[in-house]
């Protein structure tokens, strides 16, 4: 058994739940607080619930691409001889490198689909979604989910060119 790779593989396992936990409420506050001020949308109106789950999901999901890239650049890391000590700080330092780049590119994916579809639109999608039309928040929210999955293998590869990899493995 490696002890390094098996730490590794703990501290991921805590450290991507923690910090998805982290996310998720963070997203979530800032939804729910940009709901209520800007929107005077509050927490039982079920159309901004499904538009907040469609972000929540697709930041979620942008997020989850960059367990692969780092997955790679820690089995180079725990090749070398380095300590443990100094294997779970580059693994910390990385991963939180790695994680705020996708989470920032989910926050993107989202505003950009928002944006695109509300200016193309006749209607005040987010006056629809506070007089709890559904319709729309399904389709703002899929919308939303569909750009994010057509995006994420873009953003994974923009992570794992990132890796340094040793020299005979790009050449």
């Amino acid at each position: 058994m490696n002890i390094k790779l098996s730490l590794l593989a703990l501290v991921e396992i805590l450290s991507g739940l923690s910090i998805g936990i982290v996310i998720m409420i963070i997203t979530y506050q800032i939804l729910k607080w940009v709901g209520r001020k800007r929107y005077d949308i509050h927490h039982n109106n079920t159309s901004y619930s499904i538009f907040i789950a469609s972000v929540l999901f697709s930041v979620g999901y942008m997020v989850s691409g960059v367990i692969q890239p780092l997955l790679s650049l820690f089995r180079l890391m725990a090749a070398t001889e380095e300590s443990t000590f100094n294997l779970i700080i580059s693994f910390l330092g990385y991963g939180a490198i790695y994680i705020a780049s996708s989470y920032t590119a989910g926050i993107l994916v989202s505003l950009v689909g928002i944006t695109i579809y509300t200016s193309i639109t006749p209607i005040d999608e987010f006056a629809e979604v506070k007089n709890d039309n559904i319709g729309v928040a399904l389709i703002v929210g899929t919308i939303i989910v569909v750009l994010t999955l057509l995006t994420r293998d873009g953003v994974n590869l923009l992570m794992e060119s990132q890796v340094p990899y040793p020299a005979h493995f790009t050449e």
